[in-house]
C-alpha cells in the first residue's frame, strides 16, 4: 500500500498540533537519514507564506528552516522590502533534508517527484491553516508543487500568478541561486532581481489594507 504523509495527518490541524505530527512522519524514505522533520516556522496569522524546497545541511541539524546561507539571503531581502522575517511564515515544500555524502560533508539533493508528492499534504496543511494572503515560491521545485509542473520560472518569476491558493501568488528564484554566483557581481545582480521579486509581492500585500 501506497504511504504518504496523509496518513500521519492530525485530526486537529492547526500548526502546533501538524509540528507535533510530522516529527513522526514516515510518508516517504528521506526521513530515516536526516536527524529531524523541519517543520515550517511563523505566526499562524501570517498574511505571507514563503515556500521553499528541501532543508539544507544546517536547517536539519538545527531544527529550523532557513537558518543557513540561503536564509540569510531571504531575510536581507525581506528587509529591504520592508517585511519583517517575524511576521512570515517559512517552509518547504519537503520536510526532510535530502542529501549525499561526500566524505565528511552531506551535499544537497535535489528531492524526487515522488518525494515532493509524498509530503505535499503536510503543505496543503499549513496554507489551509493559515489562509495567507500572499504565497510565493522560492525556486523551480516550490513553484512546480504549487502551480503545476508547466510553470517556468525564469519566464514567469516576478508575476503575479492566477492561483486559488492565495489572492497573491509570485515565484522567484531560491536565495541559494545567488550564493551560486560566479563572482561578486553576478551574485549582486541576482541578489537585487530576488529583491525585486519580493517587492512585487510586498506592494501587492501593501495595496490590500
Amino acid at each position: 500500500m501506497a504511504v504518504d504523509a496523509g496518513d500521519f495527518l492530525p485530526a486537529r490541524r492547526d500548526l502546533e498540533a501538524l509540528r507535533r505530527a510530522a516529527q513522526e512522519c514516515r510518508g516517504c524514505d528521506l526521513w530515516e537519514p536526516a536527524t529531524q522533520t523541519v517543520f515550517g516556522e511563523g505566526p499562524e496569522d501570517a498574511r505571507m507564506v514563503l515556500v521553499g524546497e528541501v532543508p539544507g545541511d544546517r536547517e536539519d541539524r538545527e531544527g529550523h528552516p532557513f537558518v543557513g546561507p540561503a536564509g540569510r539571503e531571504l531575510a536581507r531581502a525581506l528587509e529591504a522590502v520592508g517585511v519583517p522575517r517575524d511576521d512570515v511564515y517559512i517552509t518547504n515544500a519537503v520536510k526532510h533534508f535530502k542529501f549525499e555524502e561526500r566524505g565528511k560533508r552531506r551535499i544537497h539533493q535535489r528531492p524526487s517527484a515522488s518525494q515532493i508528492k509524498a509530503c505535499r499534504p503536510w503543505l496543503r496543511a499549513e496554507l489551509d491553516a493559515i489562509q495567507p494572503e500572499a504565497l510565493v515560491a522560492l525556486g523551480a521545485t516550490a513553484a512546480k508543487t504549487l502551480l503545476g509542473s508547466t510553470f517556468r520560472l525564469m519566464a514567469q518569476r516576478g508575476e503575479p500568478v492566477d492561483s486559488d491558493l492565495a489572492p497573491i501568488v509570485i515565484a522567484t528564484i531560491h536565495p541559494s541561486a545567488i550564493l551560486r554566483g560566479s563572482d561578486g557581481q553576478a551574485r549582486q545582480a541576482q541578489r537585487d532581481l530576488f529583491t525585486e521579486d519580493l517587492r512585487v509581492a510586498a506592494q501587492a500585500l501593501a495595496a490590500r489594507d
